[in-house]
């Protein structure tokens, strides 16, 4: 992109909170050449996360997550959603050191070694975060219990799968959430060659 294919002529703040929310006017190059009109949106601000589908190559187990979303909170099957283990990443920190920290906060596990998946756009119309996805190693053999920070209401229920269980589900579109179904998908096609991997490096 070039300077003069993007004009920002301002920027507000809506709202503070949780989440920042600014209203941008703006103009922007068309594919049929010039500038568009000003137009107006809305953008959500809270940083970029890291995420990271935990796997037992021993057990060949993956270890997720069940919690509360507010999103999903008019959902026939309810608020609670398997997800994978996320924390945004903050002022000096790293996407792989961010991973590691969230998985000994959020799954009680120790990750090992640690594969990229993916880098992307959570939802590029209304927010600027980006997700950096990773595989992580772990031991699963004392995965379990409740996890999380108090003062961040957090309440996280940790749930050990059976590899060919959690690809099951998110081929069967019962893991709905964005980050595990990415996670599990790509894990479906990679998992043999990451599983032979990772048990001849034990």
């Amino acid at each position: 992109m070039r300077a003069e294919d993007l004009e920002i002529l301002q920027e507000e703040t809506c709202y503070q909170g949780f989440y920042q929310l600014k209203r941008v006017r703006l103009r922007h190059r068309l594919f049929a050449g010039g500038m568009s009109p000003t137009i107006v949106r809305e953008v959500i601000e809270r940083g970029d996360v890291a995420a990271v589908l935990l796997y037992d190559p021993q057990r060949d187990e993956v270890v997720m997550i069940e919690q509360f979303r507010i999103g999903a909170r008019n959902d026939a099957r309810g608020p609670w959603l398997l997800e994978v283990v996320a924390g945004l990443i903050e002022p000096g920190e790293t996407p792989p050191a961010v991973a590691r920290r969230e998985a000994r906060e959020e799954a009680g596990c120790e990750v090992t070694d640690l594969l990229p998946i993916s880098g992307f756009y959570t939802s590029p119309a209304k927010t600027s975060q980006r997700t950096h996805l990773y595989l992580g190693r772990v031991d699963s053999s004392a995965a379990g219990g409740i996890h999380g920070l108090a003062d961040e209401g957090e309440d996280i229920r940790v749930v050990c799968l059976a590899a060919d269980q959690a690809i099951t589900l998110a081929e069967q579109g019962r893991t709905d959430s964005a980050w595990p179904l990415i996670a599990l998908l790509w894990f479906a096609r990679h998992r043999e060659a990451v599983r032979r991997r990772w048990l001849a490096e034990a």
